[in-house]
């Protein structure tokens, strides 16, 4: 099975920087065993799982202020 097609990934982010590093944080956490925010069939790896998420906008990114 495919994830998302990375242009439509784009989109939504509107930075490849900024996709790669949410989606590596969360597909951390999902093979550490945290809970799918997305149905996905059993043989999609946690990486696919990560980027399905951000598709469906289930997870996002908070810029931190500087001090």
């Amino acid at each position: 099975m495919q994830g998302p097609a990375i242009d439509k990934l784009l989109d939504k982010m509107h930075s490849i920087y900024k996709l790669v590093i949410l989606a590596s944080r969360r597909t951390i956490e999902l093979a550490d065993g945290a809970q799918k925010l997305v149905d996905a069939p059993a043989d999609f790896k946690p990486a696919n799982i990560a980027m399905k998420e951000i598709m469906e906008e289930k997870i996002t990114y908070k810029v931190r202020e500087e001090k």
